[in-house]
């Protein structure tokens, strides 16, 4: 078994394409062998700035010899009418090596038994490789040169090696060679011996090929020279990965600001840091203090000029924020509200005044349904969206809802907060909203936003999600379950549709798409099937639904299901909605299983509802083994119907068992 490696060398890749093409890669190469039956043990891909690199582990030296059955012409085309092949059997015969005797008839055809020898896998690798390459998809490709193809930046070099051997392949303009290039600063041609020394070889021209790997160097490097200064440092996954992505020999360099920028409310420092320069903030007893940690793609010990120029960086960002900050605070959060009618949220969706307008409308008919303080959920929903009007968020976009919430000061704290929160959650890992003014108004805000994108007939798609319609969706659904807030998201969907300017009959689009993230969201914790099953309006009470899901996902009784599909099977054209008339009964089987159906109770929790569906399965088989239900009375018939459709009512109360 051998080892191949290949690494196509580039200019300086966006760091969003990066892990998409990891992936894409260990995709194209795992299909590409699979479907090429070339055995081996693994595909592992690694990424910089520079470079993307596949290794393949204990790959197979040729694809395997392999028997065929090929078909052939009809009998009747093949042979002449003396039994002699004709020129279309003898073409047959000619065009895949064969004599008379290999062949047979089988179904009138003519077939033959072949030998189909395997290929050796530096040809199957010079065939492929290149497809696999230019088959990766990502945002903002360009041509350079003279060349039609696209990539994601110019491919500089290749390396492509089969143990000790080059395997030659050309992608666009550039053949491979066994030669790859170091850092940036450090040696230029580098020998790969064999792919077995790939990652120690480029460790040595102070290239650390391995993400994972640099991912961690980052951390330990980072709380290294935060624990010289006592201090702790604080980074989002998304900065972490961005700065794994944007080195390939991290170096870490603790730089200083001046004390006086630290009066800035701390989420502008910590976003000109982190969002705009990829520090990494440090901080002294929980409060942020004016020394920040950057990593450089550096090779050396002298950090004066990255200091001093990183430094001079921040220091002008910094005195933005703080011009900005002082002029906006010149006048109170309100007054903003009105330079809200001079934006424009969406076109035709009216301005963001207007979006503010019906968030109020929503928000006060949510809190009346759950209760909260009119008031503050009021007052949250007007001042939610004023410090879009700021300069400090025109500026730093990253900031809205912080700066409104630091704005407010002197409102009530729990509107306060619920400025801030509004936004919650900012991704996938984050908190939701604490504060009843945030959920509300939050949820108010995500449903405007999603029902508008529908309304305009711009639903997401694979490529394309409008306004962050997914994670809108995502958002409001955690942040429910989270509270427990037992509010019915169908109701407020169909408001905020009405509440548009543009009206477009899109509520089951709008409801079908919730369900479909809702699944999507908890199908890491639950099967999908149970998921699917529970489904039945889920939107009327997502935490009911939940507790739905969990009593299913532990219930094991095929005898109970066999019996809910065989009712489902019965009444699939057949549902009447008639009240049952007991006096119509002609067997005793059909007075035991209307007794048991009206002894199972629904205000029973569903752990305890599905053990009394399951004492009734005895009822219900009896039923089935005794009673015709298609009898030839047509009142009987109507009446056993309706009893089974009684039963059916007391199954779908908790799922549609045929999903199971």
């Amino acid at each position: 078994m051998s080892k191949y490696l290949l690494e196509i060398g580039t200019e300086e890749l966006p760091y969003k394409f990066i892990p998409s093409a990891v992936e894409q890669l260990k995709k194209g190469f795992e299909n590409f062998l699979n479907t090429s039956n070339i055995g081996f043990e693994k595909v592992r891909v690694y990424a910089t700035p520079r470079r993307l690199a596949v290794i393949v582990d204990e790959i197979a030296q040729k694809s395997p010899d392999e028997e065929k059955i090929i078909k052939g012409p009809i009998k009747k085309v093949a042979y002449d009418e003396n039994g002699n092949l004709s020129k279309a059997g003898l073409g047959f015969l000619n065009k895949n090596n064969l004599k008379p005797e290999d062949i047979y008839i089988e179904n009138d055809y003519i077939h033959a038994k072949i030998l189909v020898k395997g290929k050796p896998v530096t040809e199957l690798l010079q065939q492929n490789v290149p497809q696999i390459v230019l088959k990766l998809q990502g945002s903002h490709f360009m041509r350079w040169a003279y060349n039609d193809e696209k990539f994601s930046r110019p491919i500089r070099w290749i390396v492509s090696i089969l143990d000790r051997d080059e395997v030659k392949i050309k992608i666009i303009d550039k053949e491979s060679s066994i030669y790859s290039r170091g850092h940036r600063f450090a040696q230029q041609k580098i020998m790969i011996g064999s792919p077995a020394d790939y990652i120690e070889t480029m460790r040595n021209a102070c290239v650390i090929v391995d993400q994972n790997e640099r991912k961690q160097i980052i951390v330990e490097k980072a709380e290294q020279e935060a624990k010289k200064l006592g201090a702790v440092v604080k980074y989002s996954n998304d900065l972490l990965e961005e700065v794994t992505y944007i080195t390939e020999y991290p170096v870490a360099v603790v730089c200083e600001f001046d004390k006086e920028y630290l009066k800035l409310p701390e989420e502008v420092t910590v976003t000109v840091m982190a969002v705009h320069q990829r520090y990494f903030a440090l901080y002294k007893d929980n409060k942020l203090i004016n020394k920040f940690i950057t990593m450089t793609n550096y090779i050396g010990d002298e950090f004066k000029n990255i200091k001093a120029g990183n430094l001079r960086v921040i220091k002008a960002r910094l005195d933005d924020a703080v011009f900005f900050f002082n002029e906006d605070t010149k006048i109170p959060l309100s007054n903003y509200v009105e330079k809200l009618k001079g934006m424009t949220f969406q076109k035709g969706m009216g301005s963001v005044y207007d979006k503010s307008q019906r968030i109020i409308t929503l928000s006060k008919s949510m809190a009346k349904d759950l209760g909260a303080n009119l008031e503050t959920v009021e007052r949250t929903a007007f001042l939610c969206k004023a410090d879009l009007a700021t300069s400090l968020v025109f500026e730093f976009t990253e900031l809205q809802g912080f700066i409104g919430s630091d704005y407010a000061r002197g409102e009530d704290e729990r509107v306060v907060q619920g400025i801030k929160e509004h936004y919650f959650p900012l991704n996938a890992e984050s908190e939701t909203a604490k504060s009843i003014e945030g959920q509300i108004v939050g949820i108010a805000d995500k449903l405007d936003n999603i029902c508008a994108v529908f309304a305009d007939g711009k639903k997401p798609t694979g490529s394309s999600d409008p306004l962050g319609v997914r994670r809108a969706a995502l958002g409001i659904m955690k942040t429910v379950l989270d509270a427990g807030l037992k509010i019915d998201l169908t109701k407020y969907i169909k408001s905020a549709l009405e509440l548009l300017p543009v009206k477009k009959d899109c509520f089951r689009e709008v409801e079908e798409f919730f369900v479909q993230r809702l699944i999507i969201m908890l199908s890491d914790k639950f099967p999908k099937n149970v998921l699917e099953a529970c489904s039945i309006n889920p939107l009327t009470d997502l935490n009911d639904y939940l507790e739905k899901v969990k009593a299913l996902v532990d219930f094991d009784d095929p005898q109970m299901l066999e019996c809910a599909n065989r009712v489902i099977r019965i009444l699939k054209d057949n549902e009447v909605s008639s009240p049952v008339n007991p006096d119509l009964f002609k067997d005793h089987a059909e007075t035991v299983l209307f007794e048991a159906v009206n002894s199972v109770n629904m205000n029973f929790k569903y752990k305890a509802y599905l053990e009394a569906l399951k004492s009734i399965n005895p009822a219900v088989q009896q039923f089935f083994e005794d009673v015709l239900v298609m009898a030839d009375d047509t009142n009987v018939k109507q009446n056993r119907l309706a009893l089974i459709s009684s039963l059916k009512k007391k199954y779908d109360y908790i799922a549609d068992f045929s999903k199971l």
